[in-house]
């Protein structure tokens, strides 16, 4: 049974998210202050938090960070903030996915199921030959998982690995932003598609020598973006 951890001040939302997410099976535990959820979340080992932004004590976008230095267990923030930048800091901080309040229970349960889904197909793979992707500078192990760039190792979240690999294995074909959230995410954008873009420039980030002439992920303007060998 898949362990979830909501860190989340508002008891009557918290017991909300607990008592859809346990009727799906999920075993679920509640912490309303943000110190004690970032304590249990780096000590504790759970299959994803859903993270609330607006904590006392420790607000979310700083659990986000503590626990992405250590742990690749999916993040899914919410947050009553319907900003951008604010979708943009989260995510930029290592989150997998971002859901605004009010929101459907059953939203959330797609996701916290799409996600955990993806991740145990991913720590399931088979270790007996590692499946290596290399293009130009770019290798990329899809058995353990790291990525080299001119011969140096770069960090990649969850996400940033899955959308490089994606793109990567599929050369020269431009995908929409709607696609690459649908294969990525396992679910449909449902009109918000912000993830993708940030995703894209953080991986631009770590791979690209120059991010306003990218060599690798180009966008086509008006359609998505492509992968260029």
């Amino acid at each position: 049974m898949s362990k979830v951890l909501i860190i989340e001040d508002e008891v009557a939302i918290a017991d909300l998210e607990k008592d859809y997410l346990e009727l799906s099976g999920f075993e679920v535990e509640i912490e309303n202050s943000g110190d004690v959820g970032l304590e249990r979340a780096l000590q504790e080992e759970f299959d994803m938090f859903i993270l609330d932004l607006m904590l006392p004590g420790v607000d979310g976008f700083e659990i986000c960070k503590k626990i992405r230095e250590m742990k690749n267990t999916p993040i899914l923030m919410v947050s009553a903030k319907k900003d951008d930048i604010d979708k943009i800091r989260g995510l930029g901080l290592g989150a997998d996915d971002y859901i605004t309040k009010p929101f459907s229970p059953s939203e959330l349960v797609a996701r916290v199921k799409a996600h955990l889904a993806r991740y145990e197909r991913l720590i399931g793979s088979s270790q007996q030959e590692n499946d290596v992707i290399e293009i130009r500078s770019i290798k990329i192990d899809k058995t353990a998982r790291r990525v080299w760039v001119h011969e140096e190792e770069k960090a990649f979240t969850t996400k940033e690995f899955d959308l490089l690999t994606f793109l990567a294995e599929n050369p020269n074909r431009v995908f929409t932003k709607e696609e690459l959230f649908r294969e990525i995410w396992d679910m449909e954008s449902i009109g918000d598609i912000a993830t993708v873009t940030v995703h894209i420039k953080k991986i631009r980030e770590k791979i690209e020598i120059n991010t306003a002439k990218p060599q690798y992920i180009e966008t086509i303007w008006g359609v998505g973006y492509r992968f260029k060998v």
